[in-house]
């Protein structure tokens, strides 16, 4: 598995990669933890441990994000809906279920942005 700053480096497009080391920054002051690899494309911060009812269980980052190729995507607790009343001043995004998605993280404003994060890391299910 590669570091986050080696994979980070490797981010093709110039844009990706500098709102990666941003985002990198921000999340890391946001939650007080180290960014770290989940799987080959995510860097997450925090951990928390899940078990449904069916046995299934794992790990999960209580905030991420990965940098593709036509967009930057954070991955946060608790699913879209919770963030609404942020979402409102956020500035240009799309969603999924529990995805935000930035064209330009750049767009974003940051303090919304943050305060995204610091919900997602406290966010307790």
């Amino acid at each position: 598995m590669t570091d986050v700053e080696t994979f980070v480096a490797g981010v093709a497009d110039e844009r990706r990669r500098e709102e990666a080391r941003h985002l990198v920054a921000l999340m890391g002051a946001v939650t007080g933890q180290p960014a770290a690899m989940w799987g080959s494309a995510i860097i997450g911060f925090g951990s928390r441990h899940y078990r449904y009812e069916s046995g299934r269980e794992g790990d999960v980052a209580l905030v991420s994000f990965s940098p593709r190729k036509a967009q930057t995507v954070l991955y946060l607790t608790g699913g879209i809906d919770v963030y609404q009343d942020l979402l409102d001043r956020l500035g240009p995004y799309t969603a999924g279920k529990g995805c935000l998605y930035l064209k330009r993280v750049a767009d974003a404003d940051d303090a919304v942005l943050r305060e995204i994060v610091r919900r997602s890391y406290n966010m307790i299910l």
